[in-house]
């Protein structure tokens, strides 16, 4: 059915999330900024910057510095969420779109080891606009060669779901990373195992629009 499988990074292939979210309510601390984990939570799946600019901070470039420095120690031994490479690798071609940067990525992702398992990464570096804009998708369906209706985007957060509508494309939520169907209603499929994939390629049934 579908000829490319785009994937988010953080907390659809690796268990990041509260790594980003704890290095931030720290680096906010240091600022005399006190916010609790679920007033941070809004910044899962935007970039950092965007996050800052969010909250109003003043010095943006030093923060982020420290953000990221804080994350840098951690990330390095950031977990994979179970069986998802291995599941990856059975796809007929693979991509990533994230909202992490470049040099976030050389921290985490580039070392694993995982990287010749996708075909195209995009980064948030690569495009002007960031999700929810669809702009990212489309950077990676045109690297892949790959028309909208032929890819489905998998992802755990509300702006993957309305970066993949925007650009057209099939929206699949890693369950194991968002942990909740709430505002996910406009989903086209509910993954609540990285193996539930795999029923796309095979005869296997898999519910829509769970």
């Amino acid at each position: 059915m579908y000829r490319t499988f785009i994937f988010d990074l953080d907390g659809t292939i690796i268990d990041s999330e509260m790594i980003g979210l704890y290095a931030l309510q720290a680096t906010l601390k240091e600022k005399g900024i006190n916010k609790s984990i679920d007033e941070l939570h809004f910044s899962v799946g935007i970039p950092g910057l965007r996050t800052l600019e969010i909250l109003n901070i003043a010095d943006i470039p030093t923060t982020l510095e420290s953000w990221l420095e804080k994350e840098k120690p951690l990330m390095k031994n950031v977990p994979l969420f179970e069986n998802i490479i291995e599941i990856i690798a059975q796809l007929p071609k693979a991509g990533i779109v994230t909202s992490q940067t470049a040099a976030e990525m050389n921290n985490s992702f580039y070392l694993l080891n995982i990287d010749h398992y996708f075909s195209s990464v995009v980064c948030a570096c690569d495009t002007e606009k960031h999700k929810p804009n669809p702009e990212p998708l489309q950077l990676g369906l045109k690297r892949l060669g790959c028309k909208a209706h032929e890819a489905i985007y998998i992802g755990d957060s509300k702006y993957d779901m309305a970066c993949a509508q925007s650009a057209g494309v099939d929206f699949g939520l890693a369950f194991w990373g968002a942990k909740t169907l709430t505002g996910f209603e406009g989903a086209d499929y509910i993954f609540e195992t990285p193996n539930d994939i795999l029923k796309l390629i095979t005869n296997n049934k898999l519910d829509h629009k769970v």
